[in-house]
């Protein structure tokens, strides 16, 4: 079957969009994701290829992941989170734990992001979670993002407390990747569970938090509150 699915990818291939994504997700030299290759299809391809090999077995998707392919990366991502959101207790702890030993093959932030929340969030909500605490402290920017990302599924689920803590040992990141994710996943704890966790937050820490992180988790408050918070 991953021959197959392979052969698939091959065909889909567009040099000229392949082009467009390399500047896009930043792949040249000394850039966040140098030497990542695109071959240019588009996401919903990716999605519809996963969908159709849904059933690769796990060593199967460990070889499209460690692919040098970043659509193969895409693909088994999505693979990988559908399986988890059919698998029973067993599985969803395999898939959690083979997730966190291949994290240096996800290696981009919307391979980050599409897979993060629903693999790693999912799995800790009702566990311990000092697995993120280790992973916010990670020298490899994708671990970090994954820690932040992955307290996506707590605040849907209406919980801040895990978000709001991450966040703080964040401030001080020196990468805009960082800054941004932090900042949204602020802007989400405002928007979705308590405006007052992320205000307290910001009477606190807005003096001190880059100020991209600080415009993103602004987002959706009021022009005064902006205004406030950025002249502190």
């Amino acid at each position: 079957m991953l021959k197959d699915l392979r052969r698939k990818i091959s065909t889909l291939k567009d040099p000229e969009r392949a082009k467009n994504l390399q500047r896009f997700f930043k792949t040249g030299k000394g850039e966040y994701a140098e030497g990542d290759r695109f071959i240019g299809l588009t996401v919903p391809q990716s999605r519809s290829l996963a969908k159709e090999y849904s059933t690769l077995s796990l060593s199967e998707v460990q070889t499209l992941l460690k692919s040098k392919i970043h659509e193969e990366h895409l693909i088994s991502l999505i693979i990988l989170v559908g399986k988890y959101s059919r698998g029973d207790v067993q599985d969803r702890e395999k898939i959690y734990k083979f997730y966190l030993k291949n994290t240096k093959y996800i290696n981009n932030w919307d391979l980050v992001d599409l897979s993060a929340e629903h693999i790693v969030g999912a799995y800790l909500f009702d566990k311990d979670r000092t697995v993120l605490h280790r992973l916010a402290l990670s020298s490899n920017l994708w671990e970090r993002r994954i820690a932040i990302l992955s307290t996506f599924h707590f605040i849907k689920h209406q919980e801040s407390k895990e978000t709001l803590y991450l966040a703080k040992r964040l401030l001080a990141d020196e990468h805009d990747l960082i800054h941004k994710a932090v900042g949204w996943m602020l802007r989400e704890v405002g928007k979705r569970v308590n405006k007052k966790d992320l205000t307290r937050f910001l009477d606190v820490n807005a003096s001190k938090m880059p100020r991209t992180m600080l415009r993103y988790a602004l987002e959706h408050l009021s022009v005064q509150e902006r205004r406030h918070y950025m002249n502190l």
